[in-house]
């Protein structure tokens, strides 16, 4: 009798343990597929994430400075024809802003390159020293620089028109060919036309117009000093375009 109620036990205990093993069967894959399904919710929230796209900001607005225009400077170290070689550079600082319809494009403090274009040694007995010099770029304090195409010439009253806008023009647009020329111990350096050339061309330090060789002959022997803090103008042989001074 007791050995027929333990063999009964053991077969519900067996059933049981066989009902268990099934529901386990089955809800297995459930739980693997849950799990596999939640790297896939993860990517698909990727996707949804847009990226910001930051603002757009509007191209500057460019001004043409003419050609014509004078930009007074003043020179940052001495050069003179005894030691200066063609193919020099210097520099030099705009003193005076110069403004595009009102608009301020060149602020003073601005810096104009200058190269050494020509160079003729004094000769004691016939002529003077000349340094003849072209500017070839100008930077801006905002760091933007520009190529120019510039000569020398004189900045006062005489040589040059302003317009109302407090623009600065040559009076004469035509070909320039004006040197730094020796002018002596008391002066350093004249601005003028050298033989041959030069209309309209600024003459410095009370010499007549038409230097040219009587303002060489003048000044014979003596080397074209040109001292650090001099001031000329800059004239520009063909236009530049810039942005407003206050750009950014």
């Amino acid at each position: 009798m007791k050995t027929g109620i333990r063999r009964q036990k053991r077969i519900r205990a067996a059933g049981l343990l066989i009902i268990l093993a099934i529901i386990a069967s089955a809800v297995a894959p459930a739980f693997g597929q849950t799990s596999r399904r939640k790297p896939r919710l993860r990517r698909s929230s990727r996707t949804a994430v847009r990226r910001v796209q930051p603002p757009v900001t509007p191209a500057p607005v460019y001004y043409p400075v003419n050609a014509g225009q004078v930009i007074r400077v003043r020179l940052s170290q001495t050069i003179t024809s005894e030691t200066a070689r063609v193919g020099d550079q210097f520099s030099t600082i705009v003193v005076d802003p110069v403004y595009v319809g009102g608009v301020e494009v060149i602020p003073a403090g601005s810096t104009v390159v200058g190269r050494v274009r020509t160079v003729e040694r004094a000769a004691k007995k016939s002529k003077a020293g000349t340094i003849g010099v072209q500017f070839v770029s100008v930077r801006l304090p905002s760091g933007i620089t520009r190529a120019i195409n510039g000569d020398l010439t004189e900045a006062n009253s005489e040589n040059v028109n302003a317009d109302n806008e407090g623009q600065v023009s040559g009076r004469s647009a035509t070909k320039r060919n004006v040197v730094f020329i020796g002018g002596g111990a008391a002066t350093g350096a004249l601005i003028g036309a050298i033989a041959g050339g030069g209309k309209g061309a600024g003459i410095g330090a009370g010499i007549g117009a038409g230097l040219g060789v009587a303002g060489a002959w003048f000044s014979k022997g003596h080397e074209a000093v040109v001292k650090s803090g001099t001031e000329f103008g800059v004239v520009l042989n063909q236009s530049v375009s810039l942005p407003a001074a206050n750009a950014r």
